[in-house]
């Protein structure tokens, strides 16, 4: 299990860039917003996600971090220079702490990826199986980090747009 702070504190990436946050409050639920503006990088980060090949970091870009408290993931939505959104990046995690100026998240190795369609996959399934073997997480976390995952696929089949809805007054809230 890996602890991750939502303003990429030490990302050797990242050459310049600004980041701020602020809790609000969304459908009677608390979430902690991170926004961080990507001024310059050492280099572009591209990705593939169902065969496709997405640029995700560049200069000028952008990345909306959104941490509910008490779900069990996090989504960081990723905008290129000119606002178009490029994939919904789902962390699963075992736990949040939204504590302003040092926000952070439990993560536990398995992600769902999902483009702007709503069309996701699972990944690094391997990453997990590998934590597993090596006693950083229990058969116990193992079984949470599935569950959680097929839940939230269940929840993207269901209403992607929730996903779009809750990004978008995100992204509202912090200009």
């Amino acid at each position: 299990m890996k602890t991750k702070y939502l303003d990429k504190r030490g990302w050797r990436r990242l050459l310049r860039s600004d980041y701020r946050e602020k809790i609000i409050h969304y459908e009677d639920e608390k979430i902690l917003v991170g926004l961080l503006d990507i001024h310059k990088v050492r280099s572009p980060l591209t990705v593939s996600i169902l065969d496709e090949k997405v640029k995700v970091c560049d200069n000028r870009y952008s990345w909306l971090q959104i941490l509910p408290e008490k779900r069990k993931y996090s989504i960081t939505v990723m905008y290129d220079a000119r606002g178009k959104v490029l994939q919904y990046y789902f962390d699963i995690n075992i736990k949040h702490i939204l504590e302003l100026g040092n926000a952070r998240r439990k993560d536990i190795y398995l992600d769902v990826l999902a483009l702007p369609d709503g069309r996701y996959e699972l990944v690094d399934e391997k990453d997990i199986a590998r934590a597993v073997r090596r006693g950083h997480i229990s058969k116990k976390q193992y079984d949470f980090a599935y569950k959680a995952a097929n839940e939230l696929m269940g929840e993207i089949d269901g209403n992607f747009e929730r996903f779009i809805s809750l990004a978008e007054y995100c992204k509202k809230m912090m200009k």
